[in-house]
């Protein structure tokens, strides 16, 4: 039977890029399995073509890009603070097993479809304690604070890690960690298949190496193969909302109509609709260091897309920030390259994804309003006006029939 050795390293570490190097010396594999996709593989090597401004708009993943990106400022601002290169031990993997003519194998998972299902199975609360906590790690990162790497490729370090991190984000720990561990161990099994005699070289991430073991000592508990790569399609909540608000708009709009407090309550609801919503995305789209046509473009539609599930103001204002910074493609790289946050602002592509997600946040936010003010705005009774104008459009119905 082939014989399988897992290596847990470390991303950031000079010394997981030495025991690599070692390894392959003293192992003399077969093949080289590492944790990378072969996207992630072009981009170590330098390979991958830079997608555009154009794709970024067609994709509209504006909120997980982000995330992925700050992810990766953190890595990277890790990596320059114990002055080892973000993915060095896979680099050196590649450039040891290159050198002795020994095959190569990428077992992880297609990185998009991880980020897809990661992003698509966290709950709205999850996300923003994602978010919140990706922001408070890079603020202690930028302020000095030190980590020792070393001691994070101990297992019971990484046992209480990923505990901690299964309790404060089960369905993200569920993507990231435990259905590539499956997926690693899939690929591994198959190695094992199609080497019987052969030795292989694994190496991983320490925080897979205890779940892809299990999986090998027993292969008959993986999941399906198919499970694990297909797109998730989690309950369409946003749209549910997103029709809820428009049903709620209307119905409020039809009791205040019906209630007979004057036409001009009716003219002040809808302006205020128009007014909180612009203001505020124009708003969040200044902050996010938007051009100012961007944000009077924000202004301007946010309160129609507000009542639109499948338009959203962000977008539209991406678009018109995209057409008049006009980002290069060299952008992309540039935002992975970035030594500070506040770098990585001035870069038009950012400033483009920014502005579709703060923009878009900016409009959610005066949806949450509008329901909180409008009455105390409006200076009317808001049980007194629906209930008259639940009653009176009652009446007006069955007097039609």
């Amino acid at each position: 039977m082939a014989e399988i050795k897992i290596i847990g390293t470390a991303h950031v570490s000079q010394e997981s890029v030495n025991e690599v190097r070692t390894a392959i010396e003293e192992y003399h594999p077969d093949v080289v399995a590492i944790e990378l996709d072969p996207a992630r593989y072009s981009a170590l090597k330098k390979q991958a073509r830079d997608p555009s401004v154009n794709d970024v708009l067609e994709v509209k993943n504006f909120n997980s890009l982000l995330v992925q990106w700050l992810l990766a400022y953190l890595q990277r601002k890790i990596g320059f603070d114990v002055g080892v290169e973000p993915g060095a031990e896979m680099k050196a993997a590649i450039a040891e097993a290159e050198q002795r003519n020994i095959p190569i194998a990428l077992v992880d998972r297609d990185i998009r479809v991880t980020l897809m299902r990661f992003w698509n199975t966290l709950g709205i609360i999850e996300k923003l304690k994602m978010i919140w906590a990706l922001i408070i790690s890079i603020a202690e990162i930028d302020g000095g604070e030190e980590i020792d790497i070393e001691s994070l490729k101990e297992q019971n370090v990484i046992d209480v890690v990923m505990e901690e991190f299964r309790k404060f984000s089960p369905n993200g720990a569920r993507a990231l960690i435990d259905e590539r561990d499956a997926y690693i161990a899939h690929q591994l099994v198959l190695l094992k298949a199609q080497r019987p005699e052969g030795k292989i070289l694994a190496v991983i991430g320490a925080g897979h190496r205890k779940g892809i073991s299990v999986y090998l000592d027993d292969p008959k508990t993986l999941p399906p193969f198919d499970s694990l790569t297909k797109e998730p399609k989690p309950f369409p909540w946003a749209k549910v909302f997103g029709f809820g608000v428009t049903f709620l708009f209307a119905f409020l709009l039809a009791a205040i109509a019906f209630s007979g407090v004057g036409l001009d309550v009716l003219l002040y609801a809808f302006l205020f609709w128009v007014i909180i919503h612009g203001v505020l995305s124009a708003l969040f789209v200044l902050l996010a260091g938007g051009h100012p046509y961007s944000a009077l473009t924000c202004f301007c539609v946010a309160w129609m897309t507000s009542l639109n599930p499948m338009l959203h103001a962000g977008w539209i204002g991406a678009y018109v920030e995209a057409r008049v910074r006009k980002p290069p493609i060299s952008d992309f790289r540039k935002i992975y390259e970035t030594e500070s946050l506040s770098e990585m602002a001035r870069i038009p592509l950012f400033k483009v994804v920014l502005v579709a997600a703060l923009g878009n946040l900016g409009s959610l936010l005066g949806t949450v309003l509008y329901f909180i003010f409008v009455f105390p705005v409006l200076g009317i009774d808001p049980g007194v006006v629906i209930t008259t104008g639940i009653g009176n459009m009652w009446a007006w119905v069955t007097g039609l029939f």
